[in-house]
């Protein structure tokens, strides 16, 4: 015997905000409709009335996304599916989306966009140093050092420190032009394109240049104490096992660390990765979190989310199929 769900009605205050409800020709209302099959979705007036098995769990979702509109927040396609991912997930995309970290460079605030990144910059804010394993696309290092920029403003820091190992992945740092920094430079682009998109070039130089911000390549972290510093190492799956600890005990009072990395993307010679069973290392330790982003975590365009998804399901099936080789037998 099937059971029968109320129908509902959820009121969306304001023309204005009808219209970007429902998008335009109703478009936002046929996504819901899609990921929701059994829900007939209908608009009357400042009303979305939902009738079918799933209402009740459509019109949770209706109610969260009039929450976003209130609160100011834009609705597009994207926005949606990840607020329905969220609903599927128990999680509430209005306490996720709205989590305002800091305006951007250009004005526009920096938040994180899907559950597992509020759950990575909750764990930056209430930890002493805490670990973004995922994917590219996921807004590991792009977030922690919206997190760092954060922190120096409201003076809880006194400098940033932005780190990686460089490591050479296909080119030769001896080929490249110029002196030392000239030609480690390339490794730490991204951290500077990072801090651009959270500072203005100009403000950001004038960091660069009075040390209150400053981008280095890993080794140069040896023999150091780092106080009062908000410290990101990025691609940290390209730290050797003594890089790592050597880094991790560099840490001094009143400083924050995030360790940013990709398993699946080991250009250390030998495969010898700092990264690689850490977590399994260091469990248990107060103060210290390891924050996994997955596929669901990609917020580029949706092709990269669908390669990355490809990535997993190929080394899934060639660790299975290394299982299933018998012991002793000889591939040509």
């Amino acid at each position: 015997m099937t059971s029968l769900a109320k129908p509902l009605s959820v009121v969306v205050p304001g023309a204005h905000l009808m219209a970007a409800f429902v998008g335009q020709r109703d478009a936002h209302l046929r996504l819901i409709e899609a990921a929701f099959p059994d829900a007939t979705i209908v608009a009357r007036g400042n009303e979305v009335h939902v009738e079918g098995p799933q209402a009740q769990a459509v019109g949770r979702l209706c109610e969260e996304l009039v929450v976003l509109l209130q609160q100011g927040h834009h609705l597009d396609e994207p926005s949606i599916m990840r607020s329905i991912d969220m609903m599927r997930d128990n999680e509430s995309p209005s306490r996720v989306l709205t989590d305002d970290i800091l305006r951007g460079s250009k004005g526009k605030p920096i938040r994180p966009k899907t559950a597992g990144q509020k759950r990575y910059v909750d764990a930056i804010r209430s930890h002493v140093i805490t670990f973004g394993l995922g994917p590219a696309g996921t807004g590991k290092s792009w977030l922690a050092v919206a997190m760092a920029v954060h922190a120096l403003q409201t003076k809880q820091v006194q400098r940033i420190i932005l780190t990686r190992p460089a490591v050479e992945a296909g080119e030769r740092l001896g080929f490249l032009p110029g002196d030392l920094m000239a030609k480690i430079d390339p490794y730490l682009r991204p951290l500077y394109d990072a801090l651009y998109d959270m500072v203005e070039p100009e403000g950001a130089q004038k960091l660069l240049e009075r040390q209150a911000v400053e981008v280095a390549p890993l080794a140069f972290m040896r023999g150091r104490t780092l106080n009062d510093s908000f410290i990101i190492l990025d691609e940290a799956q390209n730290a050797t096992p003594e890089q790592m600890k050597m880094f991790l005990t560099r840490i001094g009072f009143g400083s924050k660390v995030v360790v940013t990395g990709d398993t699946s993307q080991v250009d250390v010679p030998d495969g010898r990765s700092g990264l690689i069973g850490l977590e399994r290392t260091l469990t248990g330790i107060e103060g210290l979190a390891f924050v996994h982003l997955g596929t669901g975590d990609v917020v580029r365009h949706r092709i990269v989310a669908d390669i990355v998804a490809a990535y997993e399901r190929a080394g899934v099936a060639r660790s299975a199929g290394a299982s299933e080789t018998p012991k002793g037998s000889k591939h040509g």
